[in-house]
């Protein structure tokens, strides 16, 4: 296949954070009495904004998802990933041959907020590559599962969302890739039923980020 840009996202396929992310979660529900594994919490929230799953968690912990909770998990968050983020194995090289392959029409089109994106991409020296065409959903009328962030970065780049390929890791990202008309990958680092991921749209699933040569 020929595309004449790549769009990533960031979390789980640029840099390996969702663990780190889930952990603090996990902590802080269970300061509120919600007690689950690293595991289920990364099973029921990866992929999607904390907000957007407020009844889900108002109902298991019998507080309101308050602004100042948010926050503070926010910089707990923070804290956490620049003490402990690192790349997914494969990505620098990968990243630079679409870079060259593409012509620099590469860009981040994540659900995350965008001092988190950028922060991470820092500390792991990606952000050089991607720097001017980082978006960030929380700046969008809509987050994923909806198309907007990828709309987005592909009309920032000049690419029709068909000529775009979207590099994903959850069926949350899926369903927006496939929404704004792109070719969707899936990375799935670790034994997983890819079934779920081509179900939701992609038409490949890859293990390594050598899977992402173009040419």
């Amino acid at each position: 296949m020929n595309f004449n840009a790549v769009l990533f996202d960031c979390d789980g396929v640029l840099v390996d954070s969702e663990a780190i992310t889930c952990s603090v979660l996990r902590e802080m529900f269970e300061a509120q009495g919600w007690r689950m594994t690293l595991a289920e919490c990364m099973q029921r929230f990866v992929g999607h904004t904390v907000k957007s799953q407020r009844a889900v968690i108002e109902a298991h912990t019998g507080v309101p998802l308050t602004e100042e909770w948010l926050q503070q998990f926010f910089v707990r968050r923070n804290e956490r990933l620049e003490q402990q983020i690192t790349a997914i194995e494969g990505i620098h090289d990968a990243v630079a041959h679409l870079h060259d392959h593409c012509q620099g029409r590469i860009a981040v089109a994540s659900g995350a907020d965008r001092f988190k994106v950028e922060m991470m991409l820092g500390k792991v020296g990606l952000r050089p590559f991607f720097e001017g065409r980082i978006f960030s959903g929380h700046e969008m009328p809509r987050s994923k599962p909806h198309p907007d962030v990828y709309l987005a970065a592909a009309a920032h780049l000049k690419v029709e969302p068909a000529r775009c390929l979207v590099v994903e890791d959850t069926i949350v990202g899926i369903t927006a890739g496939v929404a704004a008309g792109a070719t969707v990958w899936a990375y799935a680092p670790s034994p997983v039923d890819a079934a779920p991921l081509l179900q939701a749209g992609a038409v490949r699933v890859f293990s390594h980020m050598d899977g992402l040569r173009l040419g």
